[in-house]
């Protein structure tokens, strides 16, 4: 399971990158695959297959141990090293004669121009596109210029998912006598329920910003997946014009009416979901990633929901982690059967054991009736069946994350007003794109 602090950076890194792909785009624009409507050939025996990853959970390790077992004549050899190695290692090992077959990608932005491949002709061949629901392969996408995410050829493959959605406490929600739902509305009802009663409404920590999280989940619901990605895509002339005001005043007004912690501007992610484990919050906005800790804390005690719009749709904010294939891999074909791989019923197991969102199957895989991650996989589900996955706003520039920290201190902290906040988020916005 990632740690606090591997779950926050992957949601701000994952996909901002793109927008520092820039002329590796340009250059790698023309996929080094065969041509469209010749099929690649099948893995030769005897291949080994490289793999350089920093992921640490010993998912991609157990992956490609299953992978074999179904292509008894390849050979997977996976080297993992520290985060900070890897992407300091990654540009050079990409352009050298020892490249591997396959790459972790944390940054798009560190791959030299021409160094990845295009992997259109193998989402062809492989019927991706049908496999996965189009969010979950469009947060790969990337025009040639680097500036707008969300559609052109297709870079990196996911492995496993995030997803942050409305965890709750059990014995409080029964106490209340308020049935879990996350938005808006059912929000507000259940700030004015639990003052009333005694208990913190919601649970926060924004020393690093996560107020950004309730902000995006509230704006998605209103602006719907559809919208609310266009605008982290960074396509020209959208807005939040329709969600935002509303998500914007609810913090406003959630924070002078106490339904937050006193000064959360000084609680870690960390420390609130301590807190939150120990009783503190009805409910609590958060990551998968911090499913492990409060699952141990309140197992059986603690659930998990997705946002809901009024049209009745789910959204859920989320990316991946994800391989590329590098130009001068001397397996590719080997590489996008591993990369196809990952979408079986088997592998969604295995993501799911490691603390991931399964990329595929999610239906399928065996759960702890009891453990909040059965409820985790639920949303996840939901959110997949209605196309609801929209990746971070923190995503949609290369300071945004910087924005909307400050931003949401200055909005809880009363400092600025629910207008003047979005002014600065969408002046963010419009000088990246």
């Amino acid at each position: 399971m990632p740690t606090p602090t591997s779950g926050t950076r992957l949601a701000t890194t994952a996909a901002a990158a793109l927008l520092a792909l820039g002329s590796a785009a340009c250059d790698a624009a023309e996929p080094h695959v065969r041509p469209a409507g010749v099929a690649p050939a099948g893995p030769s025996d005897y291949t080994t297959l490289t793999i350089a990853t920093s992921e640490d959970s010993g998912m991609t390790k157990l992956l490609a141990a299953a992978f074999h077992t179904h292509h008894l004549g390849i050979v997977v050899e996976v080297r993992t090293d520290p985060r900070e190695t890897h992407d300091h290692d990654l540009p050079g090992l990409l352009v050298s004669d020892a490249a591997p077959d396959l790459v972790l990608l944390n940054s798009l932005g560190i791959a030299p121009p021409g160094s990845i491949r295009s992997l259109d002709d193998y989402a062809r061949q492989h019927g991706w596109e049908h496999t996965y629901p189009s969010g979950l392969l469009d947060q790969w996408r990337t025009s040639g210029d680097g500036r707008q995410l969300g559609g052109g050829h297709l870079w990196a493959a996911p492995a496993g998912f995030s997803l942050v959605g409305a965890y709750y406490n059990k014995d409080l929600a029964n106490r209340l006598n308020i049935t879990p739902a996350a938005g808006r509305k059912e929000f507000d009802t259940a700030c004015t329920k639990a003052k009333a009663a005694g208990v913190l409404p919601i649970q926060l920590g924004n020393q690093q910003g996560h107020a950004s999280l309730l902000f995006q989940s509230l704006t998605d619901t209103v602006e719907g997946a559809a919208k609310a990605t266009d605008w982290v895509n960074g396509r020209t002339g959208t807005t939040l014009q329709q969600g935002g005001p509303e998500a914007a005043t609810a913090l406003s007004e959630w924070a002078a009416r106490g339904c937050f912690p006193a000064d959360p501007n000084n609680r870690t992610l960390s420390s609130a979901v301590t807190a939150f484990g120990a009783g503190a919050g009805l409910y609590f906005v958060d990551g998968s990633w911090d499913a492990q800790p409060i699952d141990q804390a309140l197992h059986g005690r603690v659930g998990f929901v997705p946002f809901v719009g009024e049209n009745g749709r789910a959204t859920g904010i989320g990316t991946s982690v994800a391989y590329a294939i590098p130009t001068r891999a001397r397996h590719p074909d080997a590489a996008a059967a591993f990369l196809d791989y990952l979408n079986s019923p088997e592998a969604a197991q295995i993501e799911f054991n490691a603390g991931f969102l399964p990329v595929a199957h999610a239906d399928q895989v065996t759960t702890d009736p009891g453990g909040v991650m059965n409820d985790i996989a639920d949303a996840w589900i939901r959110v997949n069946d209605d196309n609801g996955l929209v990746n971070f706003f923190n995503n949609s520039t290369g300071t945004m994350n910087d924005t909307l920290t400050a931003q949401s201190q200055r909005l809880l902290a009363r400092q600025t007003t629910p207008a003047a906040f979005l002014a600065a988020v969408q002046e963010d916005w419009q000088h990246a794109h």
